[in-house]
């Protein structure tokens, strides 16, 4: 595993690389007999479908629900960028038959909100899933066709995008290139998903979404939408022609939309790790992986405790550009 004093790309890196350690460890069920899980497990997306976490969760837990004989079930509790769902599953009883499957919104939104509803510290991640760069996508029909001519655009027009909501990363990313780099006025505005975002876009009600890379993949390569940049350090295998921000003159910006599994804090420790060593295999299931990449996402993993140290990071990051752009909401 990256050892911690690297950097945060290398230990990106590092976690979608990680091997998977053989075996697997014992948890008792909440009655204290048989192995966890030993009912249906609730896994709540805090994202509307056909976002990042959905994407992930769905994929990810059809795997879980083969390995565990148990059914990963799927509730979407959309809202608030992410806060509703972390607030569900913060309160729920720590007993290993609720999670949480949501992305780095988790990290972002203490310090972006002034009621976030939930404490860092009241989820314990139990695993690191997957992660994708961000994508600045527009229509096929908009004028602007590169991010120059975007920044350009929006000095002279009203420029509107669109995010599966405040706080998330890509919400950050499309500020950090508006605000704080190209210095140009843009209006922000929340959607409950990705999906919802684009479908704005598309229908012309807004000039731009800042989106999870694989929520919309697909519309790019189809040509429904036009992706200008991604925001990774490399371009994306997914979307090869679409350019980085870097290469057009922005250096320096490495933003991914990460998803993780969280469960509420006091869980026991042996139901986290068993869950960290399925969510493991799962992950590195040839079938699963191809899957994954097939919708523009590179699995990660590491231990609980690698996961914990990894988000606590993350938190301190976006934390750091919240404050330097000077956004919150109430």
């Amino acid at each position: 595993m990256a050892d911690l004093g690297t950097s945060r790309r290398a230990l990106l890196a590092g976690l979608a690389a990680a091997p998977v350690l053989g075996g697997r460890a014992f948890a008792q069920g909440s009655s204290g007999q048989g192995a966890w899980p030993d009912r249906p497990v609730r896994l709540v997306v805090s994202f509307a479908p056909g976002g990042p976490a959905d994407i992930v969760a769905r994929i990810v837990g059809e795997r879980l629900s083969q390995q565990w004989g148990q059914a990963a079930v799927i509730e979407n509790r959309a809202g608030a960028g992410g806060n509703v769902g972390a607030q569900l599953v913060a309160r729920a009883r720590p007993d290993g038959t609720t999670a949480l499957v949501t992305t780095s919104a988790f990290a972002v939104n203490p310090s972006l909100s002034r009621s976030s509803g939930y404490r860092p510290e009241e989820l314990a991640p139990a695993a690191l899933l997957a992660s994708t760069p961000n994508l600045l996508a527009v229509r096929p029909d908009f004028p602007a066709r590169n991010i120059a001519e975007l920044v350009e655009y929006a000095r002279q027009k009203p420029l509107n995008f669109g995010t599966a909501g405040v706080g998330t990363t890509p919400h950050l990313s499309a500020e950090r290139l508006f605000r704080t780099l190209a210095k140009v006025d843009a209006q922000h505005i929340p959607f409950t998903g990705a999906g919802p975002a684009l479908t704005a876009v598309l229908g012309g009600q807004l000039e731009m979404a800042s989106v999870a890379l694989a929520a919309g993949m697909e519309m790019v390569r189809q040509g429904t939408a036009r992706g200008l940049a991604v925001t990774g350090a490399q371009r994306s295998a997914a979307l090869p022609d679409v350019p980085t921000l870097a290469e057009q003159g922005f250096p320096g910006v490495d933003d991914v939309t990460w998803t993780a599994l969280f469960f509420p804090a006091g869980t026991a420790p042996a139901i986290v790790a068993k869950a960290n060593a399925d969510c493991a295999a799962a992950v590195a299931d040839p079938a699963t992986r191809r899957r994954l990449e097939a919708v523009g996402f590179d699995a990660m993993h590491g231990s609980p405790e690698e996961a914990a140290r990894y988000v606590a990071e993350e938190v301190r990051r976006w934390g750091d550009l919240v404050r330097l752009i000077g956004v919150t909401v109430d």
